[in-house]
């Protein structure tokens, strides 16, 4: 099975590095995704941010900050401060296993899916469980649902 049979694809959704952090994670609590893929004004990838990567940039519940401080402090900060850069891709026409393999390896839940050069979609974790179990007969749907999501 290739990535491209198991891939999100089409309008996928995406941020700006200047993206506030807060909204990016607004986005990501709607639209019920783990994975954000970060482009610039061209549509290139520029990066990836993460659930986790916002998290761990969100004050501590301990901290002595006021509410209006944390917010301040939060409008501030962009996707593009806490995204990672060094993005791992893969192409549509490698094999599914491959992309478990990368995400196994680098302990990523996501690979941005390039094709010559242009962002195409997105496979994540959850992508590649959904092919497993209809490959191995189980009670889901085939696995090619372009939903626009990462």
């Amino acid at each position: 099975m290739k990535v491209g049979e198991l891939m999100t694809g089409g309008n996928l959704i995406t941020a700006r590095p200047a993206t506030p952090v807060l909204e990016a994670r607004q986005t990501m609590l709607k639209e019920r995704i783990r994975h954000l893929l970060v482009t610039d004004e061209g549509g290139l990838l520029v990066g990836i941010v993460t659930d986790r990567d916002i998290r761990l940039n969100l004050p501590s519940q301990a901290t002595s900050l006021s509410v209006w401080e944390i917010n301040h402090l939060l409008t501030k900060l962009t996707v593009g401060e806490v995204m990672t850069r060094a993005v791992i891709t893969i192409g549509p026409d490698r094999e599914a296993r491959d992309a478990a393999v990368l995400m196994l390896d680098h302990a990523i839940g996501a690979l941005p899916v390039m094709d010559g050069g242009r962002l195409v979609g997105i496979v994540t974790e959850a992508d590649i469980l959904r092919g497993f179990v209809w490959l191995t007969g189980g009670p889901t749907a085939a696995p090619a649902a372009p939903r626009g999501r990462a």
